[in-house]
């Protein structure tokens, strides 16, 4: 019973790539699903024509290419209508990820996703999925107080917009390895209102390590302890990280409350998208 629910909660996850890691994957098809919606990460500095390629082949081998919009470095309203356009009429791209990026202060006009949803230029195009940043763990950035009330303004705000948009809207979080803060995280914004589903960020298998890196590079404050603890326990320092504690509790609970709002789970594939995809059929 404890596999199909977690065959159940790992259905149609979606993952995510760098166009250099994507650059060195022959076929995504060896790996994922037909249909599996791609997340690519917009790193500062990388030309937006070598994303469009990046989707491009993803949208050619019969996948959903979802490329990131971090507004920070989003010059103006014209530079946005631009890569729109590429994305679309280059990659046949109808998929977004909305987030106010990692730059420290802005490029030009545009400092948060809510500035990119005024525009208006994603319904314009006709988009048909606009995802948006979840914080379960808070984010230092954007409420530096180390509260949620920015945090979770930005959020009620979207959520009124989901009602108005024809795109379907969900929120992508950051990863997390902590099942009771996601859960606590997700019952919270549920009872505040909030009904855009929850597509949960799980870390792929990778080197304890590696984790420990990104954790502390993205502010994961919870889910950084957890790790820690591991760290300690020498056992455990030189084995490689699986997800499956917090997939098994996560799976439990939904399955035991069919109404919770975390419907997909999308992987961060520290590791490499093999180790995730040997991972999903191991402990499927």
């Amino acid at each position: 019973m404890e596999r199909e629910h977690i065959v159940n909660f790992l259905n149609d996850f979606s993952i995510e790539v760098t166009p250099n890691a994507a650059k060195k994957i022959d076929s995504f098809s060896d790996y994922l699903n037909p249909g599996t919606f791609i997340y690519i990460a917009h790193i500062e500095g990388t030309p937006i024509e070598e994303i469009v390629e990046t989707a491009k082949k993803i949208t050619e081998q019969g996948f959903k290419a979802m490329p990131h919009f971090p507004a920070r470095i989003i010059k103006d309203k014209n530079t946005l209508a631009d890569w729109i356009s590429m994305y679309q009429n280059e990659a046949g791209v109808e998929n977004a990820l909305l987030i106010a990026g990692g730059a420290n202060k802005p490029y030009g006009d545009f400092d948060s996703s809510i500035q990119l949803i005024e525009s208006e230029l994603f319904d314009k195009a006709g988009f048909k999925n606009l995802h948006i940043a979840g914080h379960p763990e808070g984010s230092k950035e954007i409420d530096p107080d180390g509260s949620t009330t920015n945090v979770d303004d930005a959020l009620s705000w979207k959520n009124e917009f989901s009602k108005k948009t024809d795109a379907s809207m969900a929120i992508t979080t950051q990863f997390c390895f902590d099942s009771k803060s996601v859960i606590e995280w997700a019952n919270k914004i549920k009872k505040s209102g909030i009904d855009i589903p929850v597509h949960i960020g799980i870390a792929g298998p990778a080197k304890l390590q590696t984790l420990l890196r990104y954790s502390i590079e993205c502010g994961v404050g919870a889910s950084i302890k957890i790790l820690q603890k591991r760290a300690k326990d020498i056992t455990k320092l030189l084995l490689p990280y699986k997800p499956n504690q917090i997939i098994r509790e996560l799976a439990e609970y939904k399955a035991a409350n069919p109404d919770f709002n975390i419907k997909k789970v999308h992987f961060f594939p520290l590791g490499g998208i093999k180790k995730v995809s040997e991972f999903v059929q191991e402990v499927s």
